[in-house]
């Protein structure tokens, strides 16, 4: 499980990365400029999609992993987990519609010398989808921090990045309007998305570290039943 909650947060970063290096634009951007883009960018559109592809069973595999693992420890934050796997399964859902969105704005990019009505409300509805994504994510994180720390797995600073970084998710998602029409607000909501990733990776490698430290005592007990 900590595996995959470090291949997800390396999945995404790498997304986003890939996204920054090829200069997407911002919602806000000229209508002109977001045609420009995606006719010039298709192949670094088709990675970040194609990365979307994985990210989804690694974060439902992640979530129901983790679970799993309150459940055996005593059940302490089992219903923060449930809440963090339904959360989990709607923002798959959210995240697969603002991919297919991204994969129709930028094919019909590719036939159009002049932005259409058509395909500016493709690209809204794009912006609308990663718009409502984010009380999804907030929700998420919120949920599998808080199932983590009752269940000790993780430390307490990371209950808090969870809170602080998942209530602007939760904020920001709430304006999933105004960022659909280009506002900046989305914003408010990006330093609870790295809050994400930071938590993902503390915690995917904190439970490795975990796995590593007990296969000693596993490999010693193994041998004196021997």
């Amino acid at each position: 499980m900590g595996a995959t909650a470090i291949a997800l947060a390396a999945s995404v970063a790498i997304q986003n990365a890939v996204v920054v290096w090829a200069g997407a634009p911002d919602y806000g951007d000229p209508i002109k400029e977001v045609l420009a883009f995606h006719a010039e960018h298709r192949v670094a559109v088709a990675i970040a999609v194609g990365l979307e592809a994985l990210n989804l069973p690694l974060l439902l595999g992640f979530l129901t992993g983790l679970h799993g693992l309150v459940e055996r420890r005593g059940r302490a934050g089992a219903d923060w987990s449930r809440l963090a796997v339904a959360a989990g399964a709607t923002l798959s859902a959210v995240f697969a519609l603002y991919a297919v969105l991204w994969n129709g704005v930028v094919l019909s990019a590719g036939e159009l010398a002049e932005p259409s009505p058509e395909f500016e409300l493709a690209w809204q509805l794009h912006a609308a989808a990663f718009a409502l994504a984010l009380p999804a994510l907030g929700t998420t994180f919120i949920g599998a921090a808080l199932a983590a720390h009752a269940s000790r797995l993780t430390p307490p600073w990371q209950r808090l990045l969870a809170v602080a970084g998942g209530g602007l998710l939760l904020a920001a998602g709430a304006a999933n309007l105004a960022i659909a029409d280009g506002s900046g607000l989305l914003f408010v909501g990006m330093p609870g998305y790295a809050a994400w990733l930071v938590w993902l990776l503390a915690t995917g490698v904190r439970l490795v570290r975990a796995r590593t430290a007990d296969r000693p005592d596993d490999a010693s007990t193994s041998d004196e039943e021997g």
